[in-house]
């Protein structure tokens, strides 16, 4: 299986390339310039492991929850090259990718990612026999301090949601967090393990098929919403 991801739904900037059992990684934490580095990332990718892209089996993309700019990119990149190369494609949840950074303490996983405006996108996951994560619930956007979780006894908490809530977030949590880093953005690489196991059973999906998750339409505040919130 030589498969190909992409991660571009933070700050964070990200390729990866599964051949076989080798990962090999390229990430950059470059707000604003995603559409610059992407495709040289995976060219360069490529190259380091000689391999044509028509020897490509399956791409990965991480199809957010997170920035609208930067999963639209991930989203556009992934089509093409699937267009092109007719290619089946695995959209994976950004939030879990993030989730596979945490540690393996047996603590469950909560993933934020600030969505701004007073709100993170959130997931809940539970590590799996097999070393990857499975969601608890349905992923969702909303206030920090409105957060509503699962039953466990404790979490591991990750993502940037995490550096600029982590007040309001602590609150909503049984206990303080087993484990807690706000500087952790998701990684292709991540998005490349969860999807290898669908990508190798042959599940992937065309090209049109591969859409954006944003879980919300809305991308600013009103004048009139941001006074109420002063």
């Amino acid at each position: 299986m030589n498969l190909l991801a992409i991660e571009t739904a933070t700050e964070s900037c990200s390729a990866a390339l599964l051949v076989g059992d080798r990962l090999l990684e390229r990430s950059e934490l470059a707000p604003r310039r995603h559409a610059e580095l992407l495709l040289p990332m995976c060219e360069a990718l490529l190259a380091e492991a000689g391999l044509a892209r028509s020897a490509l089996d399956a791409l990965a993309v991480g199809c957010g929850p997170g920035a609208f700019t930067g999963v639209r990119l991930a989203i556009s990149a992934a089509q093409g090259i699937a267009l092109a190369l007719d290619l089946p494609v695995v959209p994976v949840s950004s939030l879990a990718a993030l989730a596979m950074q945490a540690p393996r303490n047996g603590a469950d996983v909560l993933a934020v990612i600030d969505a701004r405006m007073g709100e993170v996108y959130s997931g809940a996951f539970r590590r799996g026999a097999d070393d990857l994560v499975v969601a608890l619930g349905e992923e969702s956007v909303g206030a920090a301090a409105a957060l509503s979780l699962p039953a466990a006894p404790a979490w591991n908490v990750i993502g940037s949601g995490w550096a600029t809530y982590a007040d309001a977030l602590a609150a909503r949590l049984p206990a303080a967090p087993a484990w807690a880093d706000g500087a952790r953005y998701p990684q292709a690489a991540d998005v490349a393990r969860l999807a290898a196991p669908t990508a190798r059973a042959g599940r992937g999906v065309a090209a049109e098929f591969a859409l954006p998750v944003y879980l919300r339409d809305k991308v600013a505040l009103t004048l009139a919403e941001q006074r109420e919130r002063r």
